[in-house]
């Protein structure tokens, strides 16, 4: 389904019974919504699950220029004003989980408990090199340059070497984002600092990352700053912990959310 929020059309879906809590899931970069699926499975009895496709990406509209996790998280507030959902917990992963951690920092009385995942701190000059160059190869070759890369980027070389459905499933999320959405967020990606706000958040808040993660030192920062905070390893995983360990990534989901 879509919805007009914040002068965009957001894709979105709906899962779980009326009258349950919510519980909304943000996707990461060239990803859709369809990464919840197995989370979604597990969850939906108890929850009522609102996912949707971040700016750019799936089903929503991707306008052309830069964004900003500015832009993003307001995408989220107008869509909870657009459904009429007063709160929600929140969980996001990578993009998704910078997401979670600035609505927290930004709009605590819209959000009960926060899961952010292989999510880092800050942006630095580095990874935004690293942006500019993925973002220039794809301009150059088109997104399906950058599906074996992602792939072996974000998923350890024994889980790849197995070749599970879900890797099938990875490449064609990435070969089919909107080359203006791929753009779009990685310029959110290149610059952003969420330390500053780090130390003020008030939610309950669980950080879920793979053992293996680029991002895990990051995250365990995160864990410092954020009184109270929670830190989740999923043992082997890498940076699509969801992916490679459905079952104990919805797990520790479960387990955090039903200590509300």
């Amino acid at each position: 389904m879509r919805i007009k929020a914040n002068g965009i059309n957001i894709n979105y879906q709906i899962d779980g019974p009326d009258g349950a809590p919510w519980l909304v899931f943000s996707n990461s970069l060239m990803t859709n919504l369809s990464m919840w699926d197995e989370q979604v499975d597990e969850l939906q009895k108890s929850f009522r699950i609102l996912r949707y496709d971040q700016r750019g990406h799936g089903g929503t509209q991707a306008p052309e220029g830069a964004y900003t996790f500015d832009v993003l998280t307001a995408d989220v507030v107008a869509l909870l004003d657009a459904l009429t959902i007063e709160r929600a917990n929140f969980a996001g992963i990578s993009m998704g989980g910078m997401t979670a951690l600035l609505l927290a920092q930004r709009h605590r009385n819209r959000f009960d408990r926060i899961i952010a995942c292989d999510c880092g701190p800050a942006s630095t000059p580095a990874s935004a090199q690293q942006w500019k160059e993925r973002v220039d190869l794809a301009a150059e070759k088109g997104m399906e340059a950058l599906v074996e890369p992602t792939v072996n980027r974000w998923f350890p070389p024994e889980f790849v070497a197995k070749e599970p459905p879900v890797l099938d499933k990875v490449r064609e999320m990435i070969r089919t984002t909107p080359f203006a959405g791929f753009a779009g967020c990685a310029a959110a990606l290149s610059d952003y600092d969420l330390r500053p706000g780090l130390p003020a958040i008030g939610n309950p808040t669980l950080l879920i990352v793979g053992s293996k993660d680029a991002t895990l030192a990051g995250i365990k920062q995160i864990n410092a700053a954020v009184p109270g905070s929670k830190l989740v390893e999923l043992e082997g995983a890498g940076h699509l912990s969801n992916l490679e360990q459905p079952q104990a990534f919805a797990r520790a989901a479960r387990d955090f959310l039903d200590a509300s």
